[in-house]
């Protein structure tokens, strides 16, 4: 068993009958009463988000969680499809179970969550960055240049996220998956 002590962000929880990934914690010792950890938790079956606090010293049981290679296929009415790299392996995963599926398109390497002893796949998650093509915005309004002027634009993958003002249509353009926003140009 292990205790407050070896929260880290990433690591996995059984708790309520279920597996939930800590996102971000914080260590809190008040000038008056016991010290606590304040935790923002991720169901990895349902993909909801809480907060918990848990006592210093609480009693916690890590899930054993590996992360395996795999590589997107395509999306068809069972859900998203995801191909092992080395064995071959196939597997489909419900759109909740992914972090921000709009950004993901045929091909992206992804890494898949498995519970260990149950050969269960939890979720997926992308990259930190991805690289996409604007299919689709507005022209840039001439003058608009000097000040941080977004619009809406529409990605190869039906997407949508906002852009400064000077990226066109046809760019390629590299998104943050972790916050789904503009990061800067590809120069590739």
């Amino acid at each position: 068993m292990a205790t407050t002590s070896d929260i880290k962000n990433g690591r996995c929880i059984e708790m309520n009958h279920d597996i939930w990934q800590i996102i971000e914690f914080q260590h809190v010792k008040p000038g008056k009463g016991a010290a606590f950890v304040r935790t923002k938790l991720k169901s990895l079956n349902t993909g909801k988000v809480v907060d918990n606090t848990f006592q210093a010293g609480h009693k916690l049981t890590f899930a054993r969680i590996e992360r395996r290679p795999y590589q997107f296929l395509y999306k068809d009415d069972m859900g998203y499809n995801f191909m092992n790299n080395e064995t071959y392996e196939q597997v489909s995963l419900q759109e909740n179970l992914i972090n921000n599926p709009g950004l993901l398109k045929e091909g992206e390497s992804v890494e898949v969550l498995f519970h260990a002893e149950k050969e269960l796949a939890l979720s997926c998650e992308l990259p930190q960055f991805v690289v996409l093509e604007i299919t689709y915005t507005e022209p840039a309004i001439k003058g608009d240049t000097a000040t941080s002027v977004t619009k809406p634009a529409e990605l190869e993958t039906g997407a949508k996220i906002n852009v400064p003002g000077f990226v066109n249509q046809g760019e390629k353009i590299k998104i943050d998956t972790k916050t789904n926003s503009y990061v800067e140009r590809f120069k590739g």
